[in-house]
This record gives C-alpha cells, sequence and structure tokens, in this order.
C-alpha cells in the first residue's frame, strides 16, 4: 500500500461491476475536484457537513454540477450514475456499500457516536426501504480507521454501547475499570452481519491511522485537526430497472 496511491478493496474493485471507489491517504496529490475533472465519468462531487449522527442524504435524482445540499450528514445514497459520493475522517471509519442488483452506492462516515446509533443497519435499512435492496446483494468495503490497538475509550461511551449493541463485549477489550480498547471497524462488521450481510461480502483495509503517520491523518495522534483523508463512491453506469 504505497503512499501517493488511492486504496481500494476487492469486494468492489472491478470496472466491470458498474462502480468506481476509492479510499484516500494524506499523500495522495489530487484533491477531489482534480479527481473530477480528470474523469470524464464524474458528473459532480457530493461534500457535505458531518456531525457524527445517523442522518441520510437520499439523492434519487438527477445532481447537477455545482449542486450544494444543506444540513448535516453522516451517509449519502444514490442511484444516479456519475454522483462521486464523498466522506472526509481522520480515525473515523469510511464504509462503502454497493448494491449492483439494484444499481444502488452509498457512503457512510462512522465514528463511535455514529455506530453505537446505528448508522451502518440504519443505512442498510434504508437501502432497503426505498430501492428494495436486499443484504444477499449489497457489497461492503470498510476503509482505515483507528484500530483497537490505539483506542482507548471511557465509561461515557461504554455504557453508550452496551445500551446499543447487545454483543458489545465482542468489540473491547476491557484495560481497567469504566476503561476498554474498542475495536470500531469490528463493530461495524458486526453491525453489517447482524443486518443480513454475508461475511465474505464485507472487504477491509484493516489498517489503524494513528500507527501509520506517512499515511494517513490522525485526531487521535496530532491532538488537533490537521487534515482528513477522502473516502468515496460513485456508480459508473446506472442499471436499467
Amino acid at each position: 500500500m504505497p503512499a501517493g496511491e488511492l486504496i481500494t478493496v476487492p469486494a468492489f474493485a472491478e470496472e466491470e461491476e458498474g462502480v468506481r471507489h476509492f479510499f484516500g491517504t494524506r499523500h495522495d496529490p489530487r484533491d477531489v475536484a482534480t479527481l473530477a475533472s480528470d474523469d470524464e465519468s464524474v458528473r459532480c462531487v457530493v461534500s457535505v457537513t458531518q456531525v457524527h449522527g445517523t442522518d441520510a442524504l437520499v439523492l434519487n435524482r438527477p445532481v447537477e454540477e455545482g449542486e450544494t445540499f444543506g444540513g448535516a450528514w453522516d451517509a449519502l445514497v444514490t442511484d444516479q450514475a456519475g454522483v462521486l459520493l464523498t466522506v472526509r475522517t481522520a480515525d473515523c471509519l469510511p464504509v462503502l456499500v454497493h448494491d449492483s442488483a439494484r444499481g444502488v452506492v452509498a457512503a457512510l462516515h462512522v465514528g463511535w457516536r455514529g455506530a453505537v446509533a446505528g448508522i451502518v443497519p440504519k443505512t442498510l435499512s434504508l437501502l432497503h426501504e426505498r430501492f428494495g435492496s436486499t443484504p444477499a446483494s449489497l457489497q461492503v468495503g470498510i476503509g482505515p480507521s483507528v484500530g483497537p490497538c490505539c483506542y482507548e475509550v471511557d465509561e461515557p461511551v461504554l455504557s453508550r454501547l452496551r445500551a446499543g449493541f447487545q454483543d458489545w463485549r465482542s468489540v473491547v477489550e476491557e484495560t481497567g475499570p469504566g476503561k476498554a480498547m474498542l475495536d470500531l471497524h469490528a463493530l461495524a462488521r458486526r453491525q453489517a452481519q447482524s443486518a443480513g450481510v454475508e461475511g465474505d461480502r464485507i472487504r477491509s483495509a484493516r489498517v489503524c491511522t494513528v500507527c501509520h503517520p506517512e499515511l494517513f491523518y490522525s485526531y487521535r495522534r496530532e491532538g488537533r485537526v490537521k487534515g482528513s483523508m477522502i473516502s468515496g463512491i460513485m456508480l459508473t453506469r446506472r442499471r436499467s430497472r
């Protein structure tokens, strides 16, 4: 995984699947605008305000270049070809979803707040309600994030995790009274599986953003926001309905 390259996962890396995706690094020399201008299939780029919530922006109509979207969203969903959905992370999880049967993609920004509030299962449920997606047709890609090696959380986080996720013990390693190392990646994976997605349809770039300063920005490591990685997904062609 050399610096300066976008990262993909085998879940939906092939162009013939009708989708393109990437997980960014801190050293990728191209910003999203440049990426879009270099690719004739990109009609517009969608980037929104993120607030560690679970709300989803659904774009099921043509989107114009330069169009902006008010409000705050941590999940983006579209069935429109050429619309590049992007999320920004610097320790949180970027989660990308593709339904090849229904021709739908989603991009999720998943921090611990969004995770324990159920952004992953809520978005998968939304795909079913709005587009008829089923777990059997979904592919999920999980990108780099803070790893369980570096993510110690305290009782306020653990109490919400216990309340919102029945199998919470499987994603933490307790380190002392009211403290534990949280595996955010495993939490998102288990939630997707609980929603019916088979494990072999969930692929990962399981790399810790804190441990690799040469590749990633990290709020936890640096103590402030120095930058963020951009991850994105886009349908290259619209499915005939």
